[in-house]
């Protein structure tokens, strides 16, 4: 089974998880959800990742795809609305993020982390989520400013970054 679809089913993206821990982190931060489409786009912003053998590579970065095309039933504006929760297709696209990216990056900031570190290392998620940043692939690497060794320094180093990135951003996404 691929990284991806382990993901959606016991991992980070899990189908049940997920969604709520966004549907808390939007309500964090825009206040109660009440339009229904948003709950839809809390579903399936991450369904694209069934049957990617990665998360961050390429195939893993269009993920974004499916949910958007779910999403086009309500307008065009949703379509992008959900397209655009992935910085790299804003900044593909030369736009700006969605309020959508802004609570899927707070989300992992509403689990604990212990829950979270179990379910990304029995999917396999934490082992290229880690590479990736020792790579340099995430651009919150120099903001980190400390260890990212273990899986725990990891993690807080992530979650102290997506902190100050939501924190600076979130007021600037569309809707």
């Amino acid at each position: 089974m691929k990284v991806g679809t382990k993901s959606l089913l016991f991992g980070a993206h899990n189908i049940f998880i997920h969604p709520f821990l966004v549907f808390i982190a939007w309500w964090r931060l825009y206040g109660f959800p009440a339009d229904p489409r948003l709950w839809v786009a809390f579903i399936v912003h991450d369904w694209g990742y069934l049957g990617k053998p990665n998360m961050d590579g390429p195939e893993g970065e269009t993920h974004v795809e499916l949910g958007a095309r779910i999403m086009r039933i309500f307008g065009r504006r949703w379509e992008e609305f959900t397209r655009h929760h992935s910085r790299f297709h804003s900044r593909r696209d030369d736009a700006r993020p969605s309020r959508l990216c802004y609570a899927d990056k707070l989300a992992l900031c509403c689990e604990w982390e212990w829950f979270y570190l179990f379910r990304t290392r029995i999917t396999g998620e934490l082992k290229e989520y880690m590479a990736l940043s020792a790579n340099g692939k995430y651009s919150c690497k120099e903001y980190m400013n400390r260890s990212i060794e273990t899986p725990q320094s990891w993690y807080r180093a992530v979650k102290s970054f997506t902190l100050r990135y939501v924190a600076q951003n979130y007021r600037y996404g569309h809707r």
